[in-house]
């Protein structure tokens, strides 16, 4: 169990870091880009979507951790 539960962690955690490079890179290109004022670009939308993405999977490693924590400590 607590094997699944590191398992589970570690993917979170690669996919909060990937998220956040997608994010910091859609940012940077939008950045770049013209603003016509016509509403958000994609890139922007697409950064906002991965920094959307980066909260959920950082929730999802600290929920992981107290569930480690908890059994750990039942133990």
């Amino acid at each position: 169990m607590n094997t699944l539960l590191v398992i589970l962690l570690v993917a979170a955690m690669i996919a909060t870091v990937v998220a956040l490079v997608r994010g910091i890179v859609s940012f940077l290109q939008s950045a770049s880009a013209d603003v016509h004022g016509d509403g958000p670009s994609a890139a922007q939308l697409k950064s906002n979507r991965m920094m959307q993405m980066r909260i959920f999977y950082q929730a999802l490693a600290i929920l992981i951790v107290v569930v480690i924590l908890f059994a750990a400590g039942r133990t």
